[in-house]
């Protein structure tokens, strides 16, 4: 046996999900337990190893060693199936071996730690990197494809990953998909959004990939600006058709086409195709999920005029989502406040969902959640200016980059031009704000 210090010092040297400077919030991590059990396990998913070693690492993270231990198993045997190499064992199983070697040191079986060990030094003396000074290139992916799971800040480095891996092995589709998506949802936040170049390349992966409907369905958005209306309109049913009859998962592209229906076909047809899907899956979280998502945007967009009554539906089904989400429904429960908001008869219900939100413990990111969009709802459904500037401050004075406190600083900053009587007030606020 080795002594503590050289096995922790091994340990610390592995390329795994234990040692990727990996450390989420307690409501990250059920988001991302939620994300993932939504991508679903059918064969075939070339991701499955990955995604089953990412959920070991959090269910361990959330305090679940048992579950993490069967993941991590399962993690092994779904690379098996997805690489169909001839043997039983391969680069992509390093990370796999380096988490169950953390894993047992962590429960105090230390043997079984150092067996591991001795199983991750053989693999990476049969199988070395084909370049001496960088990581083997399944390492590489499967790093870039977790940090892509966790922030914006990290999906830079993701990004350089798989360029890394992708040099090393270019035959692997599935990389070359990932990294595209990678850059083109970047790009697509930015000002200008996607040039020529990058739908290019969306074309190409297209053309490499044609079985990832994820991809056909991402590259249409993105492309719908430069063709015909009927066109995309024709091409949306198609790809449609082809997502009913797939196996549900949150990587099926059905949530990125109901964006295509709602901006390209019509509101009445998004709301179809997301009915007819749950009508075929009832009891799939995922699509119960798309289904409400498409109800509060009718309900709560402006110059959204569907034929039929949406609230009652909306409302009933945020209230399942909410419970089949119960550790990280935040964000349907502000949703379901803002239906409540545009109904007449349920403002009092909206006020004691948002009151109920602001006394919870919750850590900084959600509070920033939580005062934006309640600022919003201030502003917009009870038009109290004053109420609205007053928590717009609030979630930009928390030093935590997010969406949340940029929509809030940006809010403010619209303010401050028109509301003279606070201009000086809040042009000072904004001069003195610390960068997260």
């Amino acid at each position: 046996m080795m002594s503590q210090t050289s096995l922790e010092s091994k340990l610390e040297a592995l390329q795994c999900h234990f040692t990727w400077d990996l450390d989420p919030s307690r409501s990250k991590l059920f988001r991302l337990r939620y994300q993932l059990e939504d991508v679903g396990t059918e064969e075939g998913n070339s991701w499955l190893g990955h995604i089953y070693n990412l959920q070991g690492y959090v269910q361990y993270k959330l305090g679940f060693n048992e579950d993490a231990q069967s993941l991590f198993n399962k993690a092994a045997e779904a690379f098996c199936q997805t690489r169909r190499a001839d043997s039983d064992e391969g680069p992509w199983l390093v990370v796999n071996y380096g988490n169950l070697a953390w894993l047992h040191h962590h429960l105090g079986e230390q043997a079984e730690s150092q067996a591991y060990l001795s199983k991750v030094d053989a693999l990476m003396n049969k199988y070395p990197s084909p370049s001496q000074d960088e990581l083997h290139p399944e390492i590489y992916a499967e790093k870039a494809w977790t940090l892509m799971k966790f922030s914006a800040d990290q999906k830079q480095l993701a990004a350089d990953y798989f360029q890394r891996a992708i040099r090393m092995q270019p035959d692997m589709v599935e990389w070359k998909t990932s990294h595209v998506l990678l850059l083109a949802e970047a790009a697509a936040k930015t000002k200008t959004g996607l040039d020529a170049y990058m739908l290019e390349r969306m074309r190409i992966a297209n053309e490499e990939d044609p079985e990832n409907l994820y991809l056909a369905v991402y590259y249409l958005q993105q492309n719908a600006k430069t063709m015909k209306k009927e066109e995309v309109k024709d091409e949306a049913r198609e790809l449609a058709q082809k997502i009913l009859k797939n196996p549900v998962s949150s990587y099926s592209g059905m949530k990125p086409l109901l964006w295509v229906y709602f901006e390209n076909v019509s509101v009445d047809d998004a709301i179809d195709l997301a009915e007819e899907a749950l009508r075929r899956h009832p009891d799939v979280r995922f699509l119960k999920s798309c289904v409400a998502l498409c109800y509060r945007r009718i309900i709560t967009s402006r110059g959204s005029s569907p034929k039929k009554n949406p609230i009652r539906r909306g409302v009933s089904l945020h209230k399942e989502v909410i419970s089949l989400y119960p550790q990280s429904s935040l964000a349907k429960k502000i949703d379901l406040a803002n239906i409540y908001a545009k109904s007449n008869h349920s403002q009092a219900k909206a006020e004691q969902i948002y009151q109920e939100l602001l006394e919870s413990d919750l850590d900084p990111e959600e509070k920033q959640m939580v005062y934006s969009r309640f600022a919003n709802y201030l502003y917009f459904d009870r038009q109290d200016s004053q109420g609205s500037i007053q928590y717009h401050l609030k979630a930009a004075e928390i030093p935590q980059k997010s969406r949340f406190r940029e929509n809030s600083i940006r809010a403010l900053g619209r303010i401050k031009d028109t509301f003279r009587r606070r201009a000086e007030e809040l042009e000072k606020f904004l001069q003195n704000l610390q960068e997260p």
